[in-house]
């Protein structure tokens, strides 16, 4: 991995753009010449398909080239990281990272084959989305108090879902029951749809995963939102209190989507898609985009800094998988 520290000095000095108008002409002479390949390693219709495909198009406009969305689902996102983590370094294979491929699979497959720091230059956060925890509209409770009393009343009577084991939405689970001392049954599914068809079905009575896959739901009144990881209440859910107003700063952990190229992609490949992605993420079009589907829009972090928050991130979930036996099938 390409990681001298004048390429991480250069990033660290913050490189946000306004608008989106074309890049200069000297970036583009060199980078990039042709179409690039955008991987996301997961089924369409999720919450990293849709951050991808919200992005392609103004990144397309911004880089002056097409920007191809390709799925190449499989093993909670592992065979689309592997993949390119695989793929020759220029910056024409990208994928869309998440807490999925990369922070719950190396923590909880061991021969995943990819080191999620190492094997990557991981350039930009794209969004931060807010977990939610989100409950049948059927279910009795309607605060995260009486959740929670629930819970501890009935130990295993509350089934759990996410999108497979080891995946993001177990682990906040399980760093829930940590917090709480609840007991609760973790079923899991095979991806994000068919999770959500489980949570409306109530075949499961809830979950602690990405809002913006349930949001819609929940404004029609077919879930209720309990909390929000957040750090302040959102807009589109007013009522909803953080984690930390109900007693649990500990779970305000927001969840990423990103953008990352393979390890070794030249530094001035790197800082031409940093400042693409910033252009894109500050424009008022894009802003408005995410928030209307309750993603926070991400702040200014680059290359280092993102790498850090990883980092942090992969021991503080380290620490809940050890803790509960956690191994990805």
């Amino acid at each position: 991995m390409n990681t001298t520290p004048s390429r991480r000095h250069l990033l660290t000095t913050g490189l946000g753009l306004a608008g989106l108008a074309a890049l200069p002409a000297m970036a583009q002479d060199k980078f990039p010449s042709r179409p690039i390949t955008l991987v996301v390693p997961f089924p369409p219709g999720g919450s990293v398909d849709i951050m991808a495909r919200q992005y392609s198009e103004p990144l397309s406009r911004v880089l002056g080239v097409p920007i191809v969305v390709e799925n190449r689902a499989g093993a909670g996102g592992s065979v689309g990281a592997q993949y390119v983590a695989r793929s020759k370094a220029d910056g024409y294979t990208l994928v869309v990272s998440s807490q999925s491929s990369h922070l719950a699979n190396p923590l909880t497959q061991p021969k995943i084959g990819y080191d999620p720091v190492k094997d990557f230059e991981n350039i930009a956060i794209l969004g931060r989305q807010p977990n939610a925890l989100v409950v049948h509209s059927s279910l009795p409770f309607k605060t995260f108090k009486e959740f929670i009393d629930y819970a501890k009343k009935n130990p295993g009577k509350l089934n759990y879902g996410s999108g497979g084991v080891g995946s993001m939405g177990q682990l906040n689970v399980e760093m829930l029951k940590v917090s709480t001392g609840v007991f609760t049954t973790h079923i899991p599914y095979r991806g994000g749809t068919p999770l959500i068809t489980g949570v409306l079905g109530n075949e499961v009575q809830f979950i602690l995963d990405n809002l913006v896959i349930m949001l819609p739901h929940i404004q029609a009144g077919k879930v209720r939102a309990l909390a929000v990881a957040a750090d302040q209440r959102l807009p589109q859910l007013p009522d909803v209190p953080t984690m930390a107003e109900v007693g649990h700063p500990e779970l305000n952990l927001t969840s990423w989507t990103g953008l990352a190229a393979p390890a070794g992609t030249p530094e001035a490949v790197v800082q031409t898609l940093y400042k693409a992605v910033r252009q894109v993420a500050t424009s008022p079009a894009m802003v408005t985009n995410l928030k209307e589907r309750g993603v926070i829009v991400p702040e200014e972090m680059p290359p280092a800094a993102f790498e850090k928050m990883m980092a942090e991130r992969l021991v503080k979930f380290g620490d809940v998988v050890r803790k509960a036996g956690i191994t990805a099938e």
